[in-house]
This record gives structure tokens, sequence and C-alpha cells, in this order.
């Protein structure tokens, strides 16, 4: 009797161990993601969830990703680098201007006049992430970085000309846009994207620089009824990043970090900044319908308005310099590479859209 005793106590121990190792093998992870906008505008919907799912997805279900949208867990727009840094949030989506001077490198992208393909442009940062642009980002694993599509002006009076804007009063999304807004003669009005409609509903600003994608969800478009746009290069760009806690990220067990990675970097960023942009399209034309007026400006038209914007080139390479950072250099390798990328950039798009 004592003999059957301890073998069912061994075989019982045997069993635990191998469903304790059994659990081990499949150990779950739960992530939380924040950010910064309403669950239903574009970038949590089209492409934050489209990411989480995926990653569920090829996990198994052994990676839960909860989604916090809306700033949710606390604190503003601004403080999101640092919760993900400070453990508050695993996985963070920003706008990397929010913390004007922080990301210094990722400014090369806001130069006005700079960027022409958004597709191009999200590879081009992508890569110069990896080659200079860890350092600026010590703590956080870098999952995508991109731009949005053309930014533009939307106001309560038309803007036709660089002229029009002086002495209005309008929302920048980062130093080089209020920069920028500046050397146009416009008054600078630094806010997260999410304060646009109050401001504007209270006539504390005139108008605001934001892309046609973001302006919807926001009711941008019913707020103001004049919409200044570029052919060509765009007058600016903001850049964003989609970070994970490096402490997080490297106390997952190696198969659940490669199905991250299998997910993230190059590609992903490039569909990212592609999906913005072509969510531009819905929004201009509800503008449209509602009757609101739209000043194009055309490329050889904006020659004035780049003129008048150049000054800011030499003083962020001069603030580079005091930084000990070479500006040029950094203009000069991102012009390259998004002329590399300008034709292989909607295959990177299609391959990350394909398998996800």
């Amino acid at each position: 009797m004592m003999k059957k005793t301890a073998m069912k106590a061994l075989l019982g121990a045997v069993a635990a161990i191998a469903v304790s190792a059994s659990a081990a093998a499949a150990q779950e992870v739960t992530l939380r993601m924040h950010q910064f906008l309403p669950g239903a505008a574009n970038v949590p919907s089209l492409i934050l969830d489209r990411w989480a799912d995926a990653v569920e997805a090829d996990s198994n279900g052994r990676i839960k990703i909860e989604r916090y949208n809306a700033m949710a867990l606390g604190g503003t727009p601004p403080e999101l680098m640092d919760q993900v840094l400070d453990g508050i949030a695993d996985i963070i989506w920003t706008v990397n201007g929010y913390t004007p001077g922080r990301f210094p490198r990722t400014e090369v992208f806001e130069l006005p006049f700079f960027v022409s393909n958004p597709r191009a442009a999200s590879a081009a940062l992508w890569t110069m992430y990896e080659n200079e642009m860890q350092q600026d980002f010590a703590g956080v694993r870098q999952l995508g970085m991109w731009v949005h599509g053309p930014g533009m002006i939307h106001t309560s009076t038309p803007v036709a000309a660089p002229e029009d804007l002086r002495g209005m009063k309008i929302r920048g999304g980062s130093r080089m846009v209020n920069d920028l807004l500046t050397q146009l003669g416009a008054e600078p009005v630094g806010l997260p994207v999410t304060g646009i409609p109050e401001a504007l509903s209270r006539g504390v600003i005139d108008g605001t620089t934001i892309p046609w994608e973001v302006a919807g969800i926001l009711r941008v478009q019913e707020l103001v009824s004049n919409h200044t746009e570029f052919e060509g290069p765009a007058l600016y760009t903001l850049t964003f990043s989609f970070a994970m806690n490096q402490d997080v990220y490297d106390a997952m067990p190696a198969d659940l970090q490669q199905v991250i990675d299998d997910n993230s970097g190059l590609n992903f960023s490039v569909f990212a900044g592609g999906t913005q942009t072509a969510a531009d399209g819905p929004i201009r034309a509800a503008a449209v319908e509602r009757g609101n007026t739209i000043i194009t400006i055309s490329e050889s038209d904006a020659q004035v308005w780049a003129e008048e914007a150049q000054p800011i080139y030499a003083a962020w390479v001069a603030d580079m310099e005091s930084r000990g950072i070479d500006g040029q250099a950094l203009i000069d390798e991102a012009r390259a590479l998004m002329a590399q990328y300008d034709e292989t950039a909607d295959d990177m798009f299609d391959a990350w859209a394909s398998e996800n």
C-alpha cells in the first residue's frame, strides 16, 4: 500500500513538472498599447489595431495586446515616450515632435518642402533609425517609424499666399512646424492634436496645420471652411514613433520576440506611412461635399513659399552642429534614401499588407 502511495506521489510530481514545463513553453504575454487618438481614428483602426491583430494571430494567442486609446492610461500626449520608458505602457505610438528637440535627428524629415513620397520617406526614416538614430531612443525598441501624408493648413479665412498667414494664430504640431509658421509670418501655437477642436471652436486659434486624414476625426472641416494644400513636396511632415519598452521585449520568450520582429520594421513602417496617406482622400472629399474652399498651390507657385522657408534649413543645420550632429549630412542621406526607395516603397507596402 505504501509503495502504491509513493508511486502515485512520484507520478503526480512528474505530471506537475510536465504541466509546469508545458506552461512555460506556452508562456503568455500581455502588452498594453497606449496612444492619443480615439479608437475610431485612422491610425489606431487602420494601422495599430491591424499590427496588434497580426501579432496576436501569429503568436497563436500567446501574445495579447490591450489597446488603450485617447490617453486612457492617463497623462498627456507629450508624456507617451516617458510612459513607455517608465513601464506605464508597454507599447506607445506618438509624435516625435511632441517633445521638442528630444529626437533631433528625426527632424530632418520635418524640414519644409522636403518630402514628396511619404512611403519612400517612411522607408528612409526607418533605415536612418537603424543606422544612426537608435542612440536617441535608448530604452525603447522601435517597432515602426514613419511620416504622414502631405501637411497642409486649415483656416477660418482663405490662405493663398504666405502674406495671408501674417498675424494669424496657427496651431503647429512640432518645433519645426512652429519655426516654419514663424518664418511665414504666422503666430505659432503649440498644441497636441487633441486640443485642436476646442481651440478652433473657441477662437483661440485661426487655423491649424494637420494632414487631411487626421482632420476628419477632429471635425476640422466642420470648424473651418478653408483648406490650403500643396502639389509637389509637402509643406511639412511629422515623424512618428511606434515603440516598445526594451526590457519588456527582452523578457519575452525568443519565439514571441520573433513574432514581434516579423510584424515590425521596414515594411511595416512603409505600410503605416502609406496607409495614413491613403486615408487623406475620403476626408478631402467630405470637405468638398460640404462646399468648403480648397486652395491648391501648384508646385511652381509653391516655390515662393519654399524660398521664404529656406532659412529654416540653415538654422536647423546650425542647431544640429551645436549638438554635435552633422545636420547637412543627415539632409543629404535622407534625400539619397528617399530617392533610392522611391521605386521600391510600393512593393514594401504591398508585402506587409499581403502578409497581414
